[in-house]
Formats: C-alpha cells, structure tokens, sequence
C-alpha cells in the first residue's frame, strides 16, 4: 500500500483471446521473438528461479515430451527471471542428473519486463514469487487458454497436450470440447440460435447438448 493506505492497482493481466504481447530477449537457444512463432502453436510457461526443485521436475518432464508437442505443431518456450548463464548451468546439471537435455529456448527476464507486460507480476513487484503462467498461444499469436500454478505444484503435462488437443480440435472443427475430452472422443456441436429449431427438437436438450464427431 502506498503512505495513504491505498493499495496497489491489481496487476494488469492477458484474458483469453487477447493478442500475446510480442517481446524480443536473450534465450539458451540465442535471441528469441515471440512473433517468429507465428504459423505455429507455442507453449510459453514461466517459473520464478532456476535450480528449485518443482520446476526442475518440470524441465525433465517437458524435456522428455518435447517431441508430443513437435508433433502436434506445437513449439515450447519458457521464461525465467534468472540470467542467461544461470540457465546455461541448471540445464547442464539437469542434463548430468537425469540424463535429458532441454532443446526448447528458456527465455531470460532479469528486469520482469516480460513478466510485466504479460500481467504474471505487478508494477509493484520486486520479485517473481508470482511468475508461474502457462499460456497456450495459436499461430495467429491469440492466448487460446491459460493457467496458473502455486509454486509448491508442478505442471501435469498431460493436462497441458489434453488442453493443446482440445484447442486444437475445436479450432479446426469450430464445436466445443466437453468435460474430460479426450482426442478421439466426440465434440459437442454449439446450440442453435433458431427458435423454430428449439421446439422442433426431439429431444429437449438436443438444441443445444448434442454430439459431433471429432474431425482429428
């Protein structure tokens, strides 16, 4: 709060639908833009510090998935806080620990500028304690779905290709994915707008609870 006793705007933050805010920066992989990820699903997930131990049973879990991800067109890229050579050192000891090497680009964040413009942590902040988002960008750089994690829970990574597939499917099939949808498993066609077609349905909730096959 400031000396008033007035607290702090809250931060920010993307919504769903949005357009990613593009950013360029230092990464393990060279210098990155966010924007060159266009035509292509990405994965941008952040955590607040390097060599911690929920997020470094996240890296070898992702790392050793990348390849689900590539084969869905889908890239991977995450964001620290933490330096360059930071990175560069939690990547070798993961690497020499539990024998996988992350290929996807860990994005550097010393200033929370990124962190910022993405609403994870407040103009206020000093720190990253917040910084644990996962946004799920299409290739027209729109956030198709986002999450959020304490730092005491890690990622389940098949929740993240089930969310990926979902979004996937209902991009290409414009229907909507149910409860517990799996690929393979059928969609839900979206309620009709026609009142003649309300009351002419057989069924009563067949106006706008009816099923349609998956086009994956």
């Amino acid at each position: 709060m400031d000396p008033n006793g007035t607290p702090p705007p809250p931060c920010a933050g993307l919504r769903i639908g949005d357009h990613a805010p593009d950013f360029e920066a230092r990464s393990t992989l060279g210098p990155v833009r966010l924007s060159a990820f266009r035509k292509r699903w990405l994965v941008l997930f952040s955590h607040p510090a390097d060599f911690t131990p929920v997020c470094t049973t996240e890296f070898v879990a992702l790392a050793r998935e990348a390849e689900a991800f590539a084969k869905r067109g889908c890239a991977l890229m995450a964001l620290s806080v933490d330096s360059l050579f930071s990175h560069f050192a939690w990547l070798r000891m993961i690497r020499d620990r539990f024998g996988v090497e992350v290929r996807f680009p860990i994005v550097e964040d010393p200033t929370l500028v990124i962190g910022r413009a993405f609403g994870m942590v407040s103009d206020k902040d000093n720190d990253s304690a917040t910084v644990r988002t996962t946004f799920f960008i299409d290739p027209r750089g729109v956030i198709g779905a986002m999450n959020c994690y304490p730092a005491n829970l890690g990622r389940s990574v098949p929740e993240m290709l089930r969310i990926l597939d979902g979004l996937q499917a209902i991009d290409e099939s414009h229907a909507l994915a149910p409860a517990n949808w799996q690929p393979g498993e059928p969609l839900l066609s979206p309620p009709t707008q026609d009142l003649d077609a309300v009351y002419g349905a057989e069924d009563p909730a067949g106006w706008f609870l009816s099923e349609q096959k998956a086009r994956r």
